[in-house]
């Protein structure tokens, strides 16, 4: 590799769009569990049931501190690190600081304006940032694809044929 170049590529659209998919995913099934576990079964098809404090705080304010959480220890949510993804400094590479990952955070709304058009810009920038990125200077990253070693299978006799 030459000075300055590094074996990590930025992640595409879609694969941001599975690892959110997957989030999404994650967190709605943690959701609904502790929903049940508060108000119980029998609510299940009454979304005003949930409404009390409980339910605004499981609904409201339990994704933001989870993806905070992942953010600040893991640069990645759940989703990300299953595609092998990493949220970075734009300028550095290094771990964004907490600050970085507020504004990340808050840019969401702003990159969902207008029809979500700040996530779609994944698509037509060059280093694959959404607005909230561009925002809070940070790119997502992945390893390039062909680092790891090839299969390699010992190349047994072959039967004569009869």
């Amino acid at each position: 590799m030459t000075p300055g170049e590094s074996d990590l590529i930025y992640a595409g659209f879609w694969q941001r769009c599975g690892a959110s998919f997957l989030d999404a995913l994650l967190t709605y099934m943690i959701i609904a569990v502790l929903l049940v576990a508060v108000y119980g079964v029998a609510n299940i098809g009454d979304s005003e049931a949930y409404a009390g404090p409980a339910g605004l705080a499981i609904s409201y304010l339990l994704p933001p501190i989870l993806i905070m959480m992942f953010w600040v220890k893991k640069s990645a949510t759940p989703g990300k690190m299953a595609i092998a993804a990493t949220i970075v400094d734009a300028k550095t590479g290094g771990k964004p600081s907490t600050k970085q990952f507020i504004i990340r955070y808050l840019g969401y709304g702003l990159s969902t304006l207008p029809c979500f058009l700040g996530y779609f810009w994944v698509v037509f920038d060059s280093r694959k940032q959404a607005w909230h990125d561009k925002l809070a200077d940070t790119v997502v990253v992945r390893r390039k694809a062909g680092l790891t070693e090839t299969v390699r299978f010992e190349q047994l006799p072959r039967e004569p044929d009869n």
